[in-house]
């Protein structure tokens, strides 16, 4: 996970990442998602739900460090190790621009309420106050009154931000759409819901974000407090008319090779410091999520106050930078409280390899050197204090982790990890390689799983390999009749009669043609205990073929094969699978015929009964 996450910084050429559905608890934290060499990370984390939402911001130490950090729209949250909102702090330690009671009015919830999903964290750079939200998807009507009371709180903290004079740098996932040219085919899709152009605006979500935007579409008169949009749509106003500038896709119709799909994420700012910046656009071409990232890119030198400045000048705490020379250096005395490196679990640690190393002997030059640049003004003392303690602990107490896919990162399935195989390789005696202990069974128990016993009594050796177990025996012949005698899927042995063996497989151990049932006739429990051989009891393939074969799956107007879902929709068809074209949908969102793109093929399961009988 740490590679991935280094690697994905270095591939975005980043120095704030913004994440958004993280989709984490607390407890699944992990060294390699918190102690990343070089950066620092704030996160917000829901309250109650398990698995769900979450927005995360990791800063490069190096050139960018925050004064103030906050978690939440309202300021109603604390700090960590406080019982204080952040809004009950001194002016010199809160961010400020928390809505007042009167313009959380209209929404019934509470703040605690709005602010317990884990969808902002706010940090306040000495240029600008940077805020990163997962707004509320449109999903049904159950969230609609906290869709549009959260974003009624975002709305209040920009505007207040802004009036007190800061800048404000607003970004995320808002899912929200601006106007027509933000999604793919909208003539179609007004026309599939009824809709005019004008009543597709006037949606209260995309309403609210236009009455917030330079250039947003408002129909009629606009709302009481929004008289004047205070924000630039940074990427839009680079494109301004570039269709198919989509940054989310819906991946359960695989839309995003056809660029169906939707602009949902944005990179907005005051329009006041529009001007700080010289690129911003989205990377459509980054996989692995269903959305792109979005980017803006500031200027080397920007205008503060009439006069031009170095941007790692107003990127950072006051004498750290001048004239882009840094005069001191980076330290942990630079940590703000909603640091995730404070975090009890993670405080003073450097990387997840001291977890789980130890070394023989510790030099204290050595201890020095591998200090990272946030802990080189410990003493060497206190480094070889730290790392033995920390030895002694070993693994963090938390033992539920995350894959790197549930961070949801847009790179993270794009980047391979060298191979750990070590087929063929001699093992060493003073490998460090853990050696698992194989469980004892008792005398004449036998696994359950996939270890057949033949021989005889307990002392029998177990089957070695899957491969032993259906591999094909010879026969053996009865010492008393002559009779040819195969044994049986569960070591039993029976007459090797075709019609018979077909009746064993088919009917079961309680037909009275099975196998056991044949050895007990033949009194041959004296063979059993002698026999070794074991033969795979589908004998006759005609009879099993089309039982455990292959389904032939369908084929499309492509003449290609289909692919299988479910339906989940409800109704009468809730549960039914069906098969269709395996292609992805075309930029109209329409099956097309006689194209590229997914054909008009659908055939219910039920109704396909195979290839070589329709």
């Amino acid at each position: 996970m740490l590679r991935v996450l280094k690697a994905m910084f270095d591939i975005l050429e980043a120095d704030i990442v913004v994440m958004q559905e993280t989709k984490i608890q607390r407890k699944d934290l992990r060294d390699d998602m918190v102690l990343v060499p070089g950066w620092d990370v704030y996160f917000s984390l829901p309250k109650h739900k398990k698995g769900y939402s979450g927005v995360a911001i990791y800063t490069r130490s190096s050139v960018c460090a925050p004064i103030r950090a906050e978690e939440g729209i309202t300021g109603i949250l604390t700090p960590p190790n406080s019982t204080v909102s952040f809004y009950d702090l001194p002016e010199d330690k809160q961010i400020g621009g928390y809505p007042s009671i009167t313009q959380l009015s209209d929404c019934s919830l509470d703040a605690v309420t709005l602010d317990s999903e884990g969808r902002c964290v706010i940090l306040e750079f000495a240029a600008f106050v940077l805020i990163g939200v997962y707004s509320p998807a449109n999903r049904d009507e159950s969230r609609d009154e906290f869709r549009i009371g959260f974003l009624n709180a975002l709305d209040a903290r920009v505007r207040n931000l802004v009036a007190a004079g800061k800048r404000v740098f607003l970004t995320g996932d808002l899912n929200i759409i601006r106007e027509e040219i933000d999604t793919a085919n909208a003539e179609e899709q007004l026309r599939k819901h009824g809709m005019t152009g004008e009543e597709y605006v006037s949606t209260p979500a995309r309403r609210l974000l236009n009455q917030l935007l330079v250039g947003g579409k408002v129909i009629g008169d606009r709302d009481e407090g929004r008289e004047n949009p205070v924000l630039v749509d940074i990427c839009r106003s680079f494109h301004a008319t570039r269709k198919g500038m989509f940054t989310c896709w819906e991946t359960k119709i695989n839309a995003r090779p056809g660029n169906f799909g939707s602009r949902i994420d944005y990179v907005l700012c005051s329009k006041d410091w529009e001007h700080w910046f010289c690129e911003s656009n989205i990377q459509e071409g980054l996989i692995g999520s269903d959305h792109c990232p979005v980017y803006a890119i500031m200027k080397e030198k920007v205008e503060v106050h009439g006069k031009e400045v170095h941007i790692k000048d107003v990127m950072n705490p006051p004498g750290m930078f001048k004239d882009g020379v840094r005069l001191r250096e980076w330290s942990t005395k630079d940590l703000l409280p909603m640091s995730a490196r404070l975090i009890p679990e993670f405080d003073r640690r450097r990387n997840i390899r001291d977890m789980f190393s130890r070394k023989r002997s510790l030099k204290i030059s050595e201890s020095s050197a591998s200090l990272p640049l946030e802990e080189s003004q410990q003493s060497d003392a206190e480094s070889i204090a730290n790392r033995s303690s920390e030895a002694s602990k070993g693994p963090s107490a938390t033992e539920d982790h995350i894959t790197p896919a549930s961070l949801a990162l847009p790179v993270a399935q794009a980047i391979s990890t060298p191979s750990n195989s070590r087929h063929g390789a001699k093992r060493d005696s003073d490998s460090s390689e853990t050696i698992r202990p194989v469980k004892r069974m008792k005398s004449g128990q036998a696994s359950k799983s996939n270890t057949f016993t033949t021989g005889k009594g307990a002392a029998g050796k177990g089957q070695s390999s899957l491969i032993g177990y259906f591999k094909p025996k010879a026969a053996m012949t009865s010492p008393s009749s002559g009779a040819k005698l195969t044994e049986g899927f569960d070591g039993t042995v029976s007459e090797n009669a075709p019609e018979v063996q077909q009746l064993d497989a088919l009917a079961g151990p309680e037909s009275p043609h099975s196998t056991k049932s044949s050895m007990a006739t033949l009194g041959l429990s004296s063979v059993l205990a002698e026999s070794k051989s074991v033969i795979d009891p589908i004998v006759s393939k005609e009879s099993w073929s089309k039982l455990l074969g292959k389904r032939v799956v369908p084929r499309c107007e492509h003449n290609e094969s289909c692919i299988s879902f479910k339906t989940k929709k409800p109704g009468e068809n809730c549960g039914r699978s069906f098969y269709m074209c395996a292609r992805p949908l075309g930029p109209s969102g329409q099956k097309e015929r006689n194209s590229q793109w997914r054909c008009g093929t659908f055939i219910w399961s039920s109704d396909w009964t195979n290839g070589d009988e329709t």
